[in-house]
């Protein structure tokens, strides 16, 4: 889900992603509240900074893409999260690169204390901000909303002044034959950035992911020392990414 939102906000902002010329009244009638109710989640939402008002309705500020992703196999990431949050020790020191599953970690990691955090993922940030126990560094760089994403040289150069314990980091596809790729240029640069600055380097991937190839190529199995992924992926599968030297988490959802 995505942060700081309920049920009923998540529906709300979901419709009008899809169609944001949807008014009060069409809203209220689909989710079965009041005009006024409606108007009240509207309120909240404009001020937590997801949409604002119109006369009439509301338009969403968060990218499609983003609600998209977060509703996609959303058991499975939690899941992955949760796990990847407890390879994490008091006093660690980490990254989190941008993605809807990576984020998520910053949310599990509540309870751990003294964690240092790196990032570039704005929706982990979001995750964060009310856990005491963690000091977030945020880097600079242009800033990317179909993803939260902050990129660019400005943001490898601040990766490259930390040396971390474990980066956690996304995908959109990994393979025996082709590694970690991904739809990107700059998303493929920063995750080479943080497993250059990371003593272990962790990727989250759902299992959906699996023999997906992307547009760019990121990095070798080689050069990866753990997945964690959810228990779609076989048996068979995971004994043949094993085969290249990663260590294969499967999650049961």
């Amino acid at each position: 889900m995505i942060p700081r939102l309920n049920e009923k906000e998540q529906q709300i902002l979901t419709l009008l992603v899809r169609d944001p010329n949807l008014s009060v009244t069409d809203l209220a009638r689909d989710l079965e509240v009041s005009s006024v109710t409606m108007r009240g989640y509207l309120n909240g939402l404009a001020e937590k900074g997801y949409l604002y008002r119109v006369r009439g309705g509301a338009i969403p500020t968060i990218h499609p893409e983003i609600v998209e992703r977060e509703q996609s196999r959303q058991q499975e990431k939690r899941a992955i999260a949760h796990h990847a949050a407890s390879m994490v020790e008091d006093g660690d020191t980490i990254m989190i690169e941008a993605g809807t599953t990576t984020a998520m970690v910053a949310r599990f990691l509540l309870g751990k204390r003294d964690v240092s955090v790196v990032t570039n993922n704005a929706l982990a940030l979001a995750h964060a901000r009310g856990n005491p126990g963690l000091r977030v560094n945020v880097v600079g760089g242009e800033f990317r909303p179909a993803n939260e994403s902050i990129v660019g040289p400005l943001a490898l150069s601040i990766l490259e002044q930390f040396h971390v314990q474990t980066a956690f980091v996304g995908t959109d596809g990994f393979s025996v034959a082709n590694g970690l790729s991904t739809h990107l240029v700059e998303g493929a640069e920063i995750v080479r950035r943080m497993a250059a600055q990371a003593e272990r380097v962790v990727v989250l991937a759902d299992s959906g992911k699996f023999n997906h190839t992307g547009f760019v190529h990121v990095l070798p199995l080689s050069q990866v020392d753990v997945i964690v992924t959810d228990s779609g992926l076989t048996e068979g599968d995971a004994a043949s990414l094993a085969e290249t030297g990663v260590d294969i988490v499967r999650v049961d959802t």
